[in-house]
């Protein structure tokens, strides 16, 4: 680049004697403006090579320090103008001044504001904060679980979905652990995280931010969540309940099963397949597509048998949905008893 200061310094001394020869009849008057042209070049060459090493933050905040000391300097300029009794060449070099003057100190406070700016904080500030809106942290059990991922496919889920550094490096930790079973674990909220982000409907970010002072990756959670206004996305029972105490959001994915289950009204019939004993005598145990359980009253003779039982009563506890049932043959058998009575 050293071609455009040549280039710079030829010009700036040529329109200097160009101007010099104009502007007096002294002989000499061309060289001075020479030698003026010259300096001004000079100038701008060193100021243009100081600016290398100055951020493009602090030239922005240089600029904009700049504009707003020349606009205090004209207002206060403008109103000393407005007293009486003062010649025209003072008022010209009291403005002259205050220009220089106040175009300094803004060039210098945006200088030294505009290198600790942080074009970041404005986004962190934002309303919708610095991911936008629908927030959600995925905690390690959840990752584990797999039906985020489903999920994510379905498109019931918006937003940005955060990946916290620390889970990451618990999954690792868990892949390789020495237990095969916990091993496999490990693996599988690998492949699921991997899965996610391969969706192209599903916005993921792995964030960082961690929190030294903060051990139980349960609490570094619940502190993220707090700091970038999030949900949490779990499947920990007791997660949910710190998170809940602590005003952070949970979405807990077994709630969400258990809301979406069919309803079943007692009085309704299912067929269903015995697949063990029941706790009480009699009892056979059998199951719906969706996992729920359906007791089934003197149903031991038919296990491994599909059977029509009619829906008694349904309890719904924290670890699911509970059917209790009987068989079709008993209800229609007391039924015709009580019909013929």
């Amino acid at each position: 680049m050293i071609w455009i200061s040549v280039v710079l310094l030829v010009a700036s001394g040529f329109l200097g004697y160009l101007l010099g020869s104009r502007l007096s009849t002294d002989p000499l008057a061309p060289y001075y403006g020479l030698g003026v042209g010259l300096l001004i070049s000079i100038g701008v060459i060193s100021v243009e090579k100081r600016l290398r090493a100055v951020s493009g933050k602090a030239i922005i905040g240089g600029l904009i320090g700049l504009i707003l000391g020349l606009v205090v300097a004209n207002l206060l300029s403008y109103s000393l103008l407005l007293l009486p009794g003062q010649e025209h060449g003072i008022n010209t070099l009291l403005r002259v001044f205050i220009n220089a003057s106040f175009g300094y100190i803004g060039v210098v406070m945006g200088l030294k504001k505009g290198e600790k700016f942080d074009f970041a904080d404005l986004k962190n500030s934002s309303p919708e904060g610095p991911y936008g809106e629908n927030v959600k942290i995925l905690d390690t059990s959840v990752i584990i679980d797999g039906r985020i991922a489903d999920i994510c496919e379905t498109g019931f889920l918006e937003g940005t979905l955060i990946i916290p550094q620390f889970i990451l490096k618990e999954l690792q930790h868990i892949a390789d652990s020495s237990d095969s079973v916990k091993r496999n674990r490990g693996r599988r909220g690998l492949d699921i995280l991997h899965k996610i982000q391969r969706n192209v409907d599903a916005t993921t970010k792995i964030v960082e931010q961690d929190f030294p002072k903060i051990r139980e990756v349960d609490g570094k959670l619940v502190a993220l969540g707090k700091v970038l206004s999030a949900k949490l996305l779990t499947n920990d029972f007791n997660l949910n309940k710190v998170a809940e105490l602590q005003g952070v959001p949970v979405l807990n994915i077994n709630q969400l099963a258990n809301a979406v289950k069919p309803v079943v009204l007692p009085g309704e019939f299912l067929n269903v397949y015995i697949l063990k004993e029941g706790k009480e005598y009699g009892q056979g145990v059998a199951y719906l597509d969706d996992g729920t359980m359906v007791v089934v009253d003197n149903a031991r003779k038919h296990l491994s048998k599909t059977v029509e039982v009619c829906v008694t009563s349904v309890l719904q506890t924290t670890a699911g949905r509970m059917i209790f049932t009987r068989l079709k043959e008993e209800v229609n058998r007391e039924e015709g008893v009580r019909s013929s009575a």
